[in-house]
């Protein structure tokens, strides 16, 4: 099955709301449990006929390559289509507060999640804890700079440093809250440039715009960068939370969905793309 990555969406016009009783969670908890048992033998139904149903999974920019393989995965155990949707935790929440059709939300920052169960755009019982991540410095090969500490980024050569936006985007956070540590923030502050999300900041250092980024080591597996593992005491942790959006016509798609990615299946791939993941060090 093909699935799209989505960079932005645009709110047109107000999603009409839908309740969803918190009290269906036991039937929606089993009702994924089937979609997930019976993933084999769609496969087979799947191949013969186009998928009839469909999701649409709101995820953090930082699971770009992770989920490059846990959607084909999921739409071939169950013969539902994805429609990924990209960005930054903290535009994707804020677009699922406002009515955005998603169906299930896999952010970086756990805080987000709990923001929106306050606000009654989840469903608390969905939410889990399903990865943790981490930062690295990422230099380019092109520059021609050794860099082995964020100290390095104090060198002349470096002329600019990316990070993402830290208004909105965790990772971006977690890089200010590490230079602030070593006091390099406002000395650093000049040659600052931000990319709307993580997956945008590696993209300025892979176009050559920046020397330098810090990036999540879950996309920082890429030809044209080295990199170099930041001391995760020198930053929040960066916990990442998903859950089933209320408004959601498929909840129990978008638990089965979230499932896939903490069952057996789904855990080597996280692992794989650098996430620590819950019971696991």
């Amino acid at each position: 099955m093909a699935w799209r990555e989505v960079q932005a969406w645009r709110l047109t016009r107000p999603v009409s709301p839908r309740t969803i009783e918190t009290t269906m969670w036991r039937f929606w908890t089993l009702a994924a449990a089937a979609v997930l048992w019976a993933m084999p033998s769609l496969t087979g139904q799947a191949a013969a006929q186009p998928a009839r149903r469909a999701i649409t999974v709101f995820a953090a920019a930082d699971l770009a390559f992770a989920f490059k393989e846990v959607v084909p995965l999921f739409e071939q155990r169950s013969g539902v289509r994805v429609t990924l949707v990209l960005g930054s935790s903290g535009l994707l929440a804020r677009q699922i507060e406002h009515g955005a059709p998603a169906d299930v939300f896999f952010s970086a920052d756990r805080a987000l999640v709990d923001d929106l169960a306050r606000a009654g755009a989840i469903i608390p019982e969905t939410q889990s804890l399903y990865a943790q991540g981490r930062i690295v410095l990422a230099v380019s090969k092109r520059a021609g700079v050794a860099l082995r500490e964020l100290g390095d980024l104090l060198r002349p050569e470096v002329r600019r440093l990316a990070i993402a936006n830290p208004d909105h985007a965790p990772y971006g956070r977690a890089a200010k809250e590490a230079l602030q540590a070593l006091g390099l923030w406002e000395r650093l502050r000049p040659r600052l440039v931000y990319g709307e999300n993580i997956r945008h900041t590696l993209q300025l250092l892979q176009a050559g715009a920046v020397e330098a980024a810090i990036v999540a080591l879950s996309i920082a597996s890429v030809p044209e960068v080295d990199v170099v593992l930041i001391d995760p005491r020198l930053h929040g942790p960066l916990d990442q939370m998903a859950a089933v959006v209320r408004r959601s016509g498929r909840p129990e798609l978008g638990l089965a969905f979230l499932q896939l990615v903490q069952g057996t299946e789904g855990r080597p791939i996280m692992k794989r793309y650098g996430f620590l993941v819950p019971g696991e060090s």
